[in-house]
């Protein structure tokens, strides 16, 4: 088995992320099959099996590096079908702690997986995410094959970062790990090197907004945006069109794949 495969286990080339940083994206779906079928279809993604066993697969982009994870949903797992961020932590258990001490909930885990322990958590607006403990593979959101950008759509900027931070340790005074700026009304997260994830969503001191669903992002780089929208209409998925965001002007589309997970490509 090639490193490529084991994404999330112990290996000489992994490294130990990040605090606090995005180390994976996942996918739980309810047919393992279909979504590989799927994604392979749009974004040009192969697969192989993941350690964890037949019910997870590795995504890999057309040089062999791993992308993002795709699993199938288990007995009595009452999670959505949705793509999720997975955040580094040295602590699996204490972070679940957190989590609930904030008002969050954990809905699956901590559970060991390979060589590292994994849990499954909502943000008390409702948003899925995931914390990992473990060495990971050298990945890194806006670098490589890995998504181009992670965003939080939330009803209040401000409060989530608050969650969040207290959660993963952002901007601990004396810690290495991720530090945050306020910029308008984003959240801007930085690791080391480079900003790795950003949550908006209302302006510091206005109202949340009840109408909007607060989810977690990703945003995927393509070379044709018209082109990945006619084929996951054709694969089976749904395309609403997204405007350009502001000095890019570049084609955005949010596809909806079949059961429902939801992600932004964007023109490389």
């Amino acid at each position: 088995m090639s490193d490529t495969e084991i994404p999330l286990a112990d290996h000489p080339e992994h490294i130990s992320p990040e605090h606090g940083a995005p180390c994976w994206v996942n996918l739980m779906s309810r047919d393992l099959r279909s979504a590989q079928e799927f994604y392979a279809a749009v974004l040009g993604w192969h697969f192989r099996p993941a350690l964890f066993g037949e019910e997870f697969a590795v995504a890999l982009d057309d040089d062999g590096e791993p992308v993002a994870g795709i699993g199938a949903l288990g007995p009595g797992w009452r999670v959505p079908v949705a793509w999720t961020p997975y955040f580094a932590v040295d602590d699996a258990d204490e972070t679940a702690d957190r989590v609930r001490e904030r008002g969050g909930t954990v809905a699956v885990g901590p559970l060991r997986f390979g060589a590292g322990r994994a849990l499954l958590a909502a943000d008390r607006d409702g948003a899925v995410f995931g914390c990992w403990e473990g060495r990971t593979l050298p990945w890194s959101v806006g670098r490589g094959s890995a998504p181009a950008v992670l965003e939080l759509r939330t009803r209040d900027a401000f409060d989530a970062a608050l969650f969040y931070g207290e959660v993963l340790g952002w901007a601990e005074s004396g810690a290495s790990g991720c530090d945050v700026a306020y910029e308008h009304d984003h959240v801007v997260v930085r690791d080391s090197t480079h900003v790795v994830a950003s949550l908006c969503g209302g302006a510091l001191e206005a109202a949340p907004d009840p109408r909007l669903l607060p989810r977690w992002e990703m945003q995927v780089r393509v070379r044709e945006v018209a082109a990945v929208a006619v084929a996951a209409e054709s694969a089976g998925g749904a395309v609403a069109p997204r405007p350009p965001v502001e000095g890019n002007l570049c084609g955005r589309a949010l596809i909806r794949d079949p059961d429902g997970a939801q992600f932004i490509v964007t023109e490389a």
